[in-house]
């Protein structure tokens, strides 16, 4: 079966982890793993979990190449999507005034602060992540992905500076 993957095929390897195949020859498979940079495999290599299979007969384009891996790196990377800040705040400042008049007052642009919240929630996407991909038990991971659901359910306060509602901080897991 493995021997028929094409480009883009996505494999979960016992050692390396999740993979995208970059490359066929003749006797291997060139699969750039997301934290050990790019390996040749041998064709006939049977120990991995094919993910996802793209036919070594598929018409490989260029655009469906960087589409493959645009979905692998966006889901087991820190690269984050775009994500707007909603324009009734564009330009504002966020003001952090003490209760104590003598205290001077914190100026922060409001895009500053947001892009730290992003940061936030991306971070905790790529930590679910590779807490799915560990080999912690399944209930250690159920355990841990509940502490990330109630995390996320404590930043939804900062859901009004999103432009978009599916950018939102929900208490369901992130997809």
């Amino acid at each position: 079966m493995s021997e028929n993957l094409g480009v883009g095929s996505r494999v979960k390897h016992p050692a390396y982890g999740n993979g995208v195949i970059i490359g066929v020859n003749p006797s291997s498979f060139q699969v750039c793993f997301i934290q050990y940079g790019i390996k040749d495999l041998g064709r006939e290599y049977k120990s991995w979990e094919v993910i996802e299979e793209v036919s070594a007969d598929a018409e490989l384009t260029y655009n469906n190449l960087e589409k493959s891996l645009i979905k692998i790196l966006s889901k087991w990377s820190d690269i984050s999507q775009k994500t707007d800040l909603g324009d009734k705040w564009q330009g504002g400042t966020l003001i952090l005034k003490p209760y104590d008049n003598d205290l001077k007052p914190k100026e922060i642009p409001i895009e500053t602060f947001f892009h730290k919240i992003v940061m936030v929630r991306d971070r905790l996407r790529v930590m679910e992540q590779r807490i799915n991909s560990s080999k912690l038990t399944d209930e250690e991971k159920v355990n841990l992905q509940q502490y990330i659901t109630r995390i996320y359910g404590s930043l939804t306060t900062f859901n009004a500076l999103f432009k978009r509602k599916e950018d939102h901080f929900t208490r369901e897991k992130s997809s």
